[in-house]
């Protein structure tokens, strides 16, 4: 109940304003219902069993997924729960992606919009999926009472086949859906409880599209070929926040296949027959840009800027707003102080397939095929680009080659530039818009630069009496209407820190200057620098104590209350072997951190090779409620360890007059195959509402390293990547 209450604080400030921005943004929705626009021209499938699920003669299941798929294999865990209650044979249980209908299928968490993000997708389907399993269940058990002349009490299921023992009868799904289809769906279905799950929690759960993903057959936006199609590609503003002043496109519609050239609100798109001719006709563009709005700092600039900022000297404009106070700060912080900063850069998402979308429009509808993360949202981005409603914009939804928070941005950017375009060619031809690696490297969206700045008072025992946190980063929210005030992207992770919760006194506050460069919610958001600020932090403290950091952490989440926090790290450190010996060279660090309702700890093993940081081993332990698919939550934790680790290492984008520097994976490193640590993964036993393990796993991979290094020879860390270029 506790990560719920959680997730619907989060609904209200971050994904909510999303949706709050398309609707105030959009004249067409004034004095109308969004439901009401999204439903029109919407399909409404129909099934006997709900929107959810399917079951054919043959017996099978179809399980409709209203989740986007972008390889975090959220369909089979979705799939589970309906197939638990349903007692359907997993074997014989299929997975199908939903329309866009928000209606039908809108995201609990989310105020009811289609999406998603913030790790909820199996978080918010829990309840309502387990519903439509054990009323499709009792169901086909009534029809097969009904049919036999059977008491219903006396009829079991399993496997996908129902039986009545005392007669010997038996039949499959499929034989009784005409007969279950005439049945009243049970108001309050029985659930199953957890000591009677077969499926769920086995290692029997898992993916259904990986042989569709190794034999290549998986389609993703790029594969989508129709007939007359245009392919545009978009010359974008660089530096962040240029405009077109003048082009010259005489060259680039000489080039052979260029059909057009269009100038549009994100730049200059050359549409043609092929992809190379769209890319030589860009290159071929002659584009003078007024700079006078831009962003032509650099990024040591923008980060010197913000270290002003947050000793109170910056512009008087920037105003400091409070994220977590306790006690009296005024008098708590004299004397000697523990001072410390960290510094982030701006990060890209680095998804293997870039933005891509394709987009149809006749009349009134618009047909967009794309990695949509959030259709509600896209359909009324769209709706508003176009000139429609909504309610006519229909999604084909493919799975996507990553997210990482990409897919999920508020303005809809390549969805909105393919409807933009193939209502500019009077929906003669359908026009796919690719970005290239290099466009979304540059032209895309990062995770915010950041930098915090500590003051803590210590008491006698060496641990925080006071607690002053300055945090300066761009708020990914701003000018979204429905923002007033704080955007808690920029501080989650800090705020409501069992070690804040511990301290007598909290002088917390977040400065949030702008700047034209576009930022965006990256893989765990804010989680992702205020996890080390918090962990290496403790580890340091915890080393000017002369303490042990696993002791001194036991010491403040009893003194928090933090149970959750206490139980995964004693679970981590067993399974780690903590205190036991390690090879010369080698140390381990930990650090355990609470995200999107699951509380994840990790310990690292880390050498340095040619004075790089080498992780050998990782080993994870995470409490997110009932774990329903063991294999998949290790499978996020491992993801999600390499992908915090490539950031950790190596991630920054960097600013030199505005222009990013960094390009593509020979200048943007990621981990490579060799690097990969092993990581082994621990679950908690739980019965716990389900919570999210997408992100969860990336934001501690940093801090346990970092104190690895701490550990191993003392060098502190305060600012990523650790690998200097």
């Amino acid at each position: 109940m506790n990560a719920i209450t959680k997730k619907t604080a989060l609904d209200t400030t971050r994904r909510g304003l999303m949706v709050g921005a398309a609707l105030a943004g959009g004249a067409l929705v004034v004095g109308c219902s969004p439901t009401d626009l999204l439903s029109m021209g919407a399909e409404k499938p129909e099934s006997a069993f709900g929107p959810f699920l399917r079951i054919a003669a043959d017996g099978s299941v179809t399980v409709v997924n209203k989740h986007q798929e972008m390889g975090q294999g959220n369909h089979a865990g979705l799939a589970a729960i309906v197939a638990e209650e349903l007692d359907a044979d997993w074997d014989k249980v299929k997975v199908e992606q939903s329309v866009a209908n928000a209606k039908l299928y809108g995201n609990t968490l989310m105020n009811g919009i289609q999406g998603t993000g913030g790790s909820t997708a199996i978080n918010n389907s829990w309840d309502q999926l387990r519903l439509a399993g054990a009323s499709a269940r009792g169901m086909l058990v009534q029809a097969a009472a009904t049919r036999w002349s059977v008491p219903a009490d006396q009829v079991t299921v399993k496997n996908g086949v129902v039986s009545h023992a005392a007669s010997g009868r038996s039949a499959h799904f499929g034989e009784l859906i005409a007969d279950a289809a005439k049945v009243t769906p049970p108001q309050s279905p029985t659930l199953k409880q957890h000591k009677d799950f077969a499926l769920i929690g086995s290692d029997r759960v898992r993916r259904k599209d990986s042989r569709a993903k190794s034999t290549g057959t998986q389609r993703y936006t790029q594969d989508v070929h129709l007939p007359n199609m245009l392919v545009a590609v978009i010359s974008r503003p660089q530096p962040f926040g240029a405009t077109v002043k003048s082009v010259d496109d005489s060259a680039a519609r000489k080039v052979p296949g260029v059909v057009d050239v269009v100038q549009i609100p994100t730049g200059v798109a050359v549409l043609a027959d092929t992809t190379y001719a769209a890319k030589k006709g860009r290159e071929a563009l002659k584009i003078t840009w007024d700079t006078s709005k831009a962003e032509l700092r650099s990024s040591d600039k923008i980060l010197a800027d913000y270290k002003t900022i947050a000793q109170g000297k910056g512009d008087a404009a920037i105003k400091p707003q409070v994220f977590q106070s306790a006690g009296d700060a005024s008098n708590a912080f004299g004397g000697e102080l523990f001072e410390a900063t960290y510094d982030f850069p701006y990060l890209a998402h680095a998804t293997m397939e870039p933005m891509n979308a394709v987009a149809i429009v006749d009349g009134m509808h618009v047909k967009i095929i794309s990695g949509s993360q959030v259709q509600t949202l896209d359909q009324l981005n769209v709706a508003q680009a176009v000139g429609t409603l909504p309610g006519f914009v229909d999604i084909e939804t493919l799975s996507a080659g990553g997210s990482f928070g990409r897919r999920a941005n508020q303005t809809s950017d390549y969805i909105v530039d393919a409807a933009r375009l193939a209502k500019h060619v009077g929906g003669k031809r359908p026009v796919k818009v690719v970005w290239t690696r290099e466009d979304d490297m540059t032209a895309g969206r990062y995770r915010p630069l950041t930098h915090h700045s500590l003051a803590i008072k210590l008491d006698k025992d060496g641990f925080p009496a006071a607690w002053r946190h300055r945090v300066v980063s761009q708020s990914i929210t701003k000018g979204m209407p429905m923002q007033k005030g704080l955007d808690e992207s920029t501080v989650e992770g800090a705020k409501g820190s069992p070690y804040l919760k511990a301290t007598p006194v909290v002088d917390g506050v977040v400065y949030m200057p702008e700047s034209p460069v576009t930022v965006l919610w990256w893989r765990s958001v804010g989680a992702t620098h205020a996890a080390l600020v918090m962990e290496h932090t403790i580890d340091r403290l915890a080393k000017k104590a002369g303490k042990d950091p696993a002791d001194y952490r036991r010491a403040l989440y009893k003194k928090a209350g933090a149970d959750r926090h206490l139980k995964v790290m004693e679970l981590a450190l067993e399974k780690a072997g903590w205190g036991q010996p390690l090879p010369a060279g080698t140390a381990r660090g930990l650090a355990v951190h609470e995200s999107f309702g699951s509380v994840v700890a990790q310990v690292a093993e880390v050498s340095l090779k040619d004075g790089k940081p080498r992780v050998g081993r990782v080993v994870a332990a995470v409490d997110c409620g009932t774990a329903i698919s063991p294999n998949q939550i290790a499978a996020q934790m491992e993801g999600g360890v390499c992908y915090g680790l490539s950031a950790a290492l190596y991630g920054k984008i960097t600013l030199k007059d505005g222009v990013a520097q960094e390009t593509n994976f020979d200048t943007y490193q990621v981990l490579r195959m060799d690097e990969a640590p092993h990581v082994e993964t621990y679950i908690l036993p739980s019965t716990a509402h389900p919570t999210g393990v997408g992100e969860p796993g990336t934001p501690v991979i940093a801090p346990a390293v970092a104190n690895a290094l701490l550990a191993l020879n003392g060098t502190v860390t305060e600012s990523l990547p650790l690998v200097k270029a």
